[in-house]
């Protein structure tokens, strides 16, 4: 099992380099049932080069794209969350279905959560923490969050594909 992933900003990167990382990023598949919960990979780290409030990651393990997520600033009532602004917005997680299974969901994410303390710091947001939601047909994926250190705060009906827990990792933890 690796222990070690590495967050790829892609907004951070010059026009040949995140050419060749959404290269990587196209040729992700996911496993059966999960593109009702996240959506294409490719599209969604599109849509956050273009957003302003997003902001796109490619997570890297052993020298290969494994997975993508992005963290959104203002958008935390989209998990189920009271307010908007307390909280980053953890979206669009996934690994990609050949690497799942090894521990990398569990490391991004926790690697997600540090990223987003260190640019609420950066750019003086105020956020307290880390949001998400996740479907309540995802076990798999709870777990990997839990593991990660985010723990369910409740239930949240307003998903597309169905209920979600909101799970929540504070700065603190």
């Amino acid at each position: 099992m690796l222990d070690t992933v590495w967050l790829i900003p892609l907004k951070d990167l010059d026009d040949d380099a995140r050419a060749v990382t959404l290269g990587d990023v196209a040729t992700m598949e996911l496993a059966a049932g999960q593109k009702d919960f996240v959506g294409d990979p490719f599209r969604m780290m599109l849509m956050g080069l273009e957003d302003g409030s997003r902001l796109p990651y490619v997570v890297e393990a052993a020298g290969a794209a494994v997975g993508v997520f992005t963290l959104q600033a203002g958008a935390a009532s989209l998990a189920g969350w009271p307010d908007d602004e307390s909280a980053w917005l953890l979206r669009g997680f996934l690994i990609d279905q050949a690497h799942q299974g090894r521990g990398l969901g569990a490391l991004a994410a926790a690697a997600a959560a540090r990223e987003a303390l260190k640019l609420t710091k950066r750019l003086g947001g105020g956020q307290a923490g880390v949001v998400l939601s996740v479907n309540e047909s995802n076990p798999a994926a709870k777990a990997a969050y839990a593991k990660a250190g985010f723990a369910e705060t409740g239930r949240y009906l307003g998903g597309s594909a169905g209920p979600q827990w909101t799970m929540y990792r504070a700065f603190s933890d």
